[in-house]
């Protein structure tokens, strides 16, 4: 008997035929109050009063409600309604709001009328009205959804003004800290308490986080970086292309690329700036750039990486980049440069304000004598050697990088000195690279001119030799320094044994001279 009357216990009477249900709990990170715990107890209290069987659990731990991406459990409940896989015939929720704070009501109407045209309903256990359909759990139901989204959208304002309140303190608000860069943890009176790895976060809510400059070498690296932008005028793709041929990585350990060097570039956090607001992505929506105008800007926050001029000059090359004139627009101010100084060069290009750079007239009208010649200027002199001096120091970059990959693959280490371009192998020995021009002396004589730089004094010089065209590659020549060679050296197009010893056809040789080996110890 008193087993009969455990089993009737919390049935809403003698003989009720108890009803199986799912309980779907989610909690974000507001209150712990809507703890999956405690939400689940007090389901387990509904169910006992009305009858209900839990059979399945769906739970949503760390979920947003805004919307239903990213809410695994909820989309796999509406799949199981819709797919006749649900093994249930109602479905146990805390509260409206637990359902979701949708930012459009209907939405949350949507998914719960997915289950009851299945025949599932959806009860929500917490709210102080039935959902019977009746028209006073109707009204309520849709105040409660505009009331829980609502509810976000005055959190969003509030914590939206608390996190810019912090930037213009100068601390630093989520994300990584960037190549170069690390968080430092503070406490409330901007005492260091240590550095965040990666995944790290402040435990206590009077902590805060600002950036400083982390190991020496990738501070050099960021400092490289904007000098090869800026004073050598390499492309973004260009200098990553460079550092990957180094080995070099990411502070994520991942290959640079564009978008790496371009986010380096372009971050005012190198110059110390504390930034906010430069992208938008609240209340789950689409996320978006927003103008400058927009920015929550402190300067001087954090201790600069890049001086502001530098970052300046950056930004402007960048901008010159982004700003596409037509081929006439181009012209026009080329023409005008020309009708104020008379005369147009290169350097006068480059020093005109508001203008196109002259590698951007080059790149495209393929040559500055092509466009000096559309416009009908003539220089009065030959200046065709200018592009190919050009064309030659564009093979020397892309020929230098492939010389350092094939090094690298061997296992070899190679450092390359930016200013004077000159590459230490293995920390053993120094290598220069060369590229001899081709000149034309009478009708079928060539002669090549290498001038070795005596200031360096590399342990190795290779020379490059151009064919006649002086775009195609003709053969190297390996000049070690120990052997004493005059400062220049005239090569024909046969130079006889003291001088062809060196020649070679590739660079082959060389390559495996940087190879490293594994040496036994004897035993």
């Amino acid at each position: 008997m008193a087993r009969q009357l455990s089993a009737l216990e919390g049935h809403s009477g003698a003989g009720t035929v108890r009803k199986r249900a799912a309980q779907y709990v989610r909690m974000s990170t507001d209150h712990q109050q809507y703890s999956t715990e405690n939400q689940s107890d007090s389901i387990q209290q509904y169910a006992r009063e009305h009858g209900f069987d839990i059979v399945r659990t769906y739970a949503d731990d760390g979920k947003s409600g805004l919307s239903i991406s990213g809410r695994d459990s909820l989309a796999r409940l509406i799949d199981d309604v819709q797919g006749k896989a649900a093994d249930f015939e109602a479905i146990l929720v805390y509260d409206v709001s637990r359902w979701g704070r949708f930012q459009d009501s209907d939405e949350s109407a949507y998914y719960e009328y997915l289950c009851r045209r299945a025949g599932i309903t959806v009860h929500y256990c917490a709210e102080q009205f039935a959902n019977d359909g009746s028209l006073s759990s109707t009204l309520l139901k849709t105040i409660k959804r505009t009331m829980a989204g609502e509810y976000s959208r005055e959190l969003s304002v509030k914590v939206f003004a608390g996190q810019c309140r912090l930037i213009e303190l100068g601390f630093r608000q989520g994300g990584p800290p960037g190549y170069g860069l690390r968080r430092l943890l503070v406490d409330q009176n901007r005492s260091p308490k240590g550095l965040l790895a990666r995944g790290e976060r402040k435990s206590l809510q009077t902590d805060r986080v600002v950036l400083v400059p982390g190991p020496a070498e990738e501070v050099a690296l960021v400092r490289e970086i904007y000098w090869r932008f800026t004073e050598e005028l390499q492309s973004q793709q260009q200098i990553a292309d460079a550092l990957n041929a180094r080995g070099l990585t990411t502070d994520f350990g991942r290959p640079w690329t564009r978008a790496s060097v371009q986010q380096v570039l372009t971050n005012p956090k190198y110059v110390g700036a504390n930034v906010y607001n430069r992208r938008s992505f609240k209340l789950k929506k689409k996320r978006v750039v927003n103008p400058p105008d927009r920015w929550i800007f402190r300067d001087q926050a954090f201790e600069a990486l890049i001086d502001v001029p530098v970052f300046e000059r950056a930004q402007q090359i960048i901008a010159e980049h982004h700003h596409r004139f037509t081929d006439e627009e181009m012209l026009q101010m080329l023409r005008r440069l020309l009708e104020e100084k008379g005369t147009l060069s290169g350097i006068l290009i480059e020093e005109a304000n508001g203008m196109p750079s002259s590698s951007a007239y080059r790149n495209r009208f393929k040559s500055l004598t092509r466009a000096y010649r559309l416009i009908g200027f003539s220089p009065g002199r030959d200046i065709s050697y200018i592009e190919i001096n050009r064309l030659i120091r564009a093979q020397y970059k892309q020929r230098l990088q492939e010389l350092i990959s094939e090094i690298t693959a061997t296992g070899a280490t190679v450092r390359l000195d930016p200013s004077s371009q000159m590459l230490a192998i293995n920390e053993e020995f120094t290598l220069s690279v060369i590229f001899a021009r081709c000149r034309k002396i009478g009708p079928e004589h060539f002669r090549w001119l290498v001038r070795l730089d005596t200031s360096l004094v590399p342990d190795i010089t290779v020379a490059v030799r151009l064919q006649p065209d002086n775009q195609t590659l003709l053969d190297y020549y390996l000049l070690p320094a120990i052997d004493s060679l005059a400062d220049r050296i005239r090569l024909h197009p046969e130079n006889g044994f003291l001088l062809d010893v060196y020649r070679f056809e590739n660079l082959s040789f060389l390559v495996e001279l940087c190879r490293r080996y594994q040496v036994e110890d004897a035993a």
